[in-house]
């Protein structure tokens, strides 16, 4: 890819909450980004997005958005069904993309979807801000430079109590229902990003009547002896916390684990250090934004790069790896995909 010196031109693919609340963000970055199109399979839907955001151009295909030359990045923002389409197409007609976690709804597509990009030598990143939380990346740092030692156990949860109609996303296994591709992807994440791809992964749930899981809880295991214990669902309020444990200590966030501000480092015979760090913006107060994830886009569109290091694909292709071999476990299957 060639450098790129301006500002950012992003087009926005769907018209959902998730898709508002980036361009939100996106919205507090005007030096770096501009937001020039919005694209719908609803042509009305479009056009009162680009009303409501003041973006110069809707189009009532996702079709024309990818065709759309004055766009330099696309976010993609459906339902994970739509994922390998949305994020093919706008891949096929030469645009960078942003897609939404999880990638895809399984590893082959997630492969077909990096396989295109390297082939078109265009940027592609699945939209997991966790990875570009500056708290997190000092976490990271901490934890290579031995503060807690070598690390044998991550504990992360995420989950709230929610009643969902069985055509709702959240129950729907045509769109990719269920609550691990939509939480549980943060978890395992997270561990990974810690401990590399599981050697071994077992998992148990409490699925729907669609046969989507309600609640999963997930253990995975290293061939070092290290292990993690996640969960996620919608049927308790377990909050987002996340514990990091090591031969010398333990990092502990509360709650947020995928958003983190606040993190707690305890280490033997030493009062804890609690370590803060909120990018609070007067348009964005609760510090849950994705501009982290958006500047590093940015900074990698800029540099002409095909991959971010701060969310490699080879990662993403992992993270589905494991997601595969948990929906293996609890009986969970897509119509048309597996």
């Amino acid at each position: 890819m060639t450098e790129i010196t301006r500002k950012i031109r992003w087009g926005i693919l769907a018209t959902g909450g998730i898709a508002a609340t980036f361009t939100e963000a996106l919205l507090t970055l005007p030096d770096d980004a501009e937001v020039v199109a919005v694209g719908s399979r609803d042509a009305g839907s479009a056009k009162a997005f680009a009303d409501r955001f003041g973006i110069p151009r809707a189009y009532g295909s996702w079709a024309e958005l990818a065709a759309d030359d004055e766009v330099d990045v696309v976010y993609v923002a459906t339902p994970h069904s739509a994922h390998r389409e949305a994020a093919g197409l706008c891949l096929e007609a030469g645009r960078a993309v942003l897609c939404e976690k999880a990638l895809t709804l399984n590893s082959r597509e997630a492969r077909e979807l990096v396989t295109l990009a390297e082939e078109r030598g265009l940027f592609l990143m699945e939209a997991m801000w966790t990875y570009c939380n500056p708290l997190v990346r000092h976490l990271l740092h901490l934890v290579a430079e031995g503060a807690i030692g070598e690390v044998r156990h991550v504990s992360a949860h995420f989950g709230f109590h929610g009643e969902f109609p069985p055509e709702h996303r959240m129950r729907n296994p045509a769109l990719g229902g269920g609550a691990l591709l939509d939480l549980g992807v943060y978890p395992v994440s997270f561990a990974q990003l810690l401990l590399g791809e599981p050697d071994a992964v077992e998992a148990w749930a409490t699925l729907t009547p669609e046969r989507v899981d309600a609640a999963t809880g997930i253990v995975l295991g290293w061939n070092n002896g290290a292990m993690a214990t996640l969960s996620c669902g919608f049927t308790a309020d377990t909050g987002a916390p996340a514990t990091i444990s090591g031969t010398k200590g333990r990092i502990e966030i509360p709650d947020g684990f995928f958003y983190a501000t606040r993190m707690v480092l305890h280490r033997r015979d030493e009062a804890p250090q609690t370590i803060e760090f909120a990018d609070v913006h007067p348009a964005d107060p609760d510090g849950t934004s994705m501009r982290h994830e958006a500047r590093e886009v940015m900074r990698a569109l800029r540099a002409g790069e095909t991959q971010s290091p701060l969310v490699p694909l080879a990662g993403s292709l992992a993270v589905m790896r494991t997601l595969d071999a948990v929906r293996e476990r609890i009986g969970v299957r897509y119509p048309g995909v597996d």
